[in-house]
């Protein structure tokens, strides 16, 4: 899938998303028309980059427990009550289960738009333009490299110990997999020294060669951080206004 939003560079994408949060979570909740501001803006990103609104929707399961206990917070809050529907709700309660649904929401399907649009790789290469220490992105790179390596070891361990007849009651399970994630743990460490002593034989002096050396140009900053301008303007305005 190929749009606008995906050639941005990820070091735009990733100071917009931080900039986005930041004026969303700066508003008060009192405020819902900056929030509906938000929102349409984000979506319009959402159609630019060409997002199926079922990836999305599923993505956003990651929000369930927040929208639980925003869901709960208008019973359990403490304050003035108001009736809603039959229900006596804490006016408190109410405008902060307001305040954690909406800019939870908002901030979720940012960070969807920016894994959505952007590989891994150009994850880690954006990180290394935003001067992230290399220390930190190398751990990242690896993370990202051994992550299916670690995910194959703990299936075919699964499937070892079903085929010698394991069918597990609740205790014995508890015991099986503690015994499992130890065992991963030993071999994923010991693999994790003999690729150091491969990387240090090959000349590895402790920093990663650079994934990319190309930079972003002043229209594509301009550009991906259009909506996150925006966004902060409209902060701005709320603190000045009032409302």
């Amino acid at each position: 899938m190929d749009s606008r939003v995906h050639r941005i560079p990820a070091q735009v994408k990733i100071v917009a998303l931080f900039v986005f949060v930041l004026a969303v979570v700066s508003t008060p909740a009192s405020a819902f028309w900056a929030f509906g501001l938000y929102a349409v803006m984000l979506g319009a990103a959402v159609v630019v980059a060409k997002l199926p609104a079922l990836v999305v929707s599923r993505r956003l399961a990651v929000e369930t427990p927040f929208l639980v206990f925003a869901l709960l917070l208008p019973f359990v809050a403490t304050g003035p009550r108001v009736d809603v529907l039959g229900l006596e709700l804490s006016q408190s309660g109410v405008l902060g289960a307001w305040n954690v649904l909406a800019k939870g929401t908002l901030g979720v399907v940012a960070a969807i738009l920016l894994s959505a649009t952007t590989g891994p790789r150009d994850l880690l290469a954006g990180l290394e333009r935003l001067r992230l220490p290399s220390t930190l992105v190398a751990i990242l790179s690896f993370m990202v490299r051994y992550l299916s390596v670690v995910s194959d070891d703990l299936h075919r361990m699964r499937i070892a110990r079903e085929s010698r007849g394991y069918t597990g009651g609740r205790a014995g399970h508890l015991k099986a997999v503690a015994g499992g994630v130890g065992a991963l743990f030993v071999r994923s460490f010991e693999r994790g020294e003999r690729v150091h002593l491969a990387m240090r034989s090959r000349g590895y002096t402790g920093r990663m060669p650079l994934l990319s050396v190309s930079g972003a140009t002043s229209a594509q900053w301009l550009q991906g951080l259009a909506i996150s301008l925006t966004a902060v303007a409209i902060a701005i305005a709320v603190r000045l206004v009032g409302f």
